[in-house]
């Protein structure tokens, strides 16, 4: 009896092995939010902010909720020339490759730029009578959100924003 039961359990183990293996955490995993990856520029004159993993996770929920018909992995699908990758992010007029920067984008959006308003074609807070999805945002929201879009490209790599199709 006891053989069969050794038995048994050895095909169980055998078994759940590998859904017990999905279900933790990798190595490598742990190691993408760390301090460095979950720090950004904070404003345009250098200053560094670190966020902590909850508020990224926070800000990509957010982010999928409020932008995610229009961005998806960094992409700009209306236009797949402009991404949210920090290159592009740093050429826009004035640069959008801040917290403070893409907050303030958020509220009132430029075209890429800077000559003209385009809230009444992006959502925002300026036009959240509108696009519904803006109208219970914070600013503490805008602030997680804008760390998911700059923290995204280091934990991601190219799939954030990669893939553009340049016309």
């Amino acid at each position: 009896m006891s053989t069969v039961f050794q038995g048994l359990r050895r095909l169980a183990v055998l078994l759940l092995l590998p859904v017990v293996l999905l279900l933790l955490p990798s190595t490598a995993a742990a190691l993408q939010w760390d301090a460095a990856t979950l720090t950004v520029p904070a404003d345009p004159n250098g200053t560094q902010i670190t966020f902590n993993e909850s508020e990224i996770k926070a800000g990509r929920k957010i982010f999928n909720t409020s932008c995610g018909t229009c961005h998806a992995g960094g992409i700009t699908k209306t236009n797949q020339n402009v991404g949210l990758d920090p290159e592009t992010l740093a050429l826009a007029t004035p640069p959008r490759d801040s917290v403070a920067a893409l907050v303030d984008y958020m509220k009132d959006p430029t075209s890429y730029d800077g000559e003209m308003s385009i809230a009444d074609l992006h959502p925002s807070l300026r036009s959240a009578d509108v696009f519904v999805q803006m109208r219970n945002l914070t600013d503490e929201d805008l602030r997680r959100m804008a760390g998911y879009i700059l923290v995204a490209p280091k934990v991601q790599g190219l799939q954030w924003g990669g893939g553009k199709i340049y016309f």
